[in-house]
């Protein structure tokens, strides 16, 4: 056997492996679930066939969770019991839970107390396969009100059923981004370069923040017309979409200056980097902070796919989101 087709042996081996032990992983995970969603079942139904009041069902956990930990060991504190009896309430069918999600995801999922808000974030967890520390994370920055203030009404249903999907350029823009992975204090002084480079260090909490399908292909990528050299910020291909995503930062408020520079490298990608099968890219300028009529009209005789987003080094404030989404949902009417 040759060196080389031995090591290939040991390749496949490795790949195996570790496909198995996966495998193996989410067996047992989904085993977990499933074994848990029966003992939620079985709590609720003692409940209900003893017709038991609310008091006698916080008792009931408690006096569970003594006698369940005496005789079968860690597991079984209160607190994981009512998950247990909750993860039955709020699935009541069993062929709906996930066979990728852990406990430790529903324990996460079930602590959201809105409807529309935990289906979103258990569709993305499926469809982007997020941590249960990348679901948190994302949970703390308000991603499905942020997503949700700029659709419509029906959209937003939409969103929460079947998550974020991506058929056009807008649904890759959030406004704002949050970037307080940076660590930066709102108040510090720093160039667009520091900022820059901060991000580019955090290149996986960025691109979770960014969504699913961002390719990172460079920063200060270059472009050159009339001799004249000019840099992109930073250059993203979206998998999905199949094209390029120009990010601009600024650090102040952005102007009309701004727009029509993105417009230019748009124009620019457009002819010159694209190739078949690409389609054409999307622009975003990423400001600390924008004038919504400023650009209302700069924008507004632009063809090209051009965006304009805040962004935020700080969690937002969720109960404000929240109040906002909720006086969409009941101010706007369905078509």
């Amino acid at each position: 056997m040759s060196p080389d087709t031995y090591k290939k042996l040991i390749s496949e081996i490795e790949v195996l492996l570790k496909e198995g032990r996966i495998k193996s992983i989410q067996k047992v995970n989904t085993i977990l679930v499933e074994t848990y969603w029966n003992i939620g079942r079985r709590i609720v139904e003692h409940e209900q066939n003893g017709n038991e009041k609310a008091e006698y069902g916080s008792r009931l956990l408690k006096e569970l969770s003594r006698d369940l930990s005496q005789k079968l060991g860690k597991g079984f504190s209160r607190s994981n019991l009512q998950y247990m009896r909750l993860l039955f309430l709020t699935y009541p069918k069993c062929q709906t839970l996930s066979g990728i999600l852990s406990w430790s995801h529903y324990t996460e999922l079930l602590s959201i107390s809105d409807n529309l808000a935990r289906s979103f974030y258990e569709k993305q967890c499926i469809y982007e396969n997020w941590s249960v520390r990348e679901l948190k994370r994302q949970r703390q920055s308000s991603l499905f009100e942020r997503l949700a203030l700029s659709k419509d009404k029906s959209k937003v249903f939409e969103l929460s059923q079947k998550g974020q999907s991506f058929e056009e350029a807008l649904d890759i823009v959030k406004d704002p981004y949050v970037f307080e992975f940076l660590g930066l204090p709102e108040l510090k002084i720093y160039s667009e370069q520091d900022f820059e480079k901060r991000l580019i260090d955090n290149l996986s909490s960025f691109l979770l923040e960014l969504g699913k399908g961002f390719a990172f292909i460079g920063n200060q990528y270059r472009i050159t017309l009339n001799n004249t050299h000019y840099f992109v910020d930073l250059v993203f291909y979206h998998r999905i979409l199949k094209c390029f995503v120009l990010i601009d930062l600024k650090l102040g408020k952005v102007n009309h200056k701004d727009i029509g520079q993105m417009n230019m490298y748009l124009n620019y990608f457009s002819e010159e980097e694209n190739t078949d099968g690409d389609n054409p890219p999307i622009g975003i300028v990423l400001a600390a902070d924008k004038d919504k009529i400023l650009v209302d009209y700069a924008t507004g005789s632009i063809s090209n796919q051009l965006f304009v987003s805040r962004y935020q080094l700080y969690i937002p404030d969720k109960k404000s989101l929240a109040e906002e989404l909720k006086s969409l949902l009941e101010n706007e009417v369905l078509d």
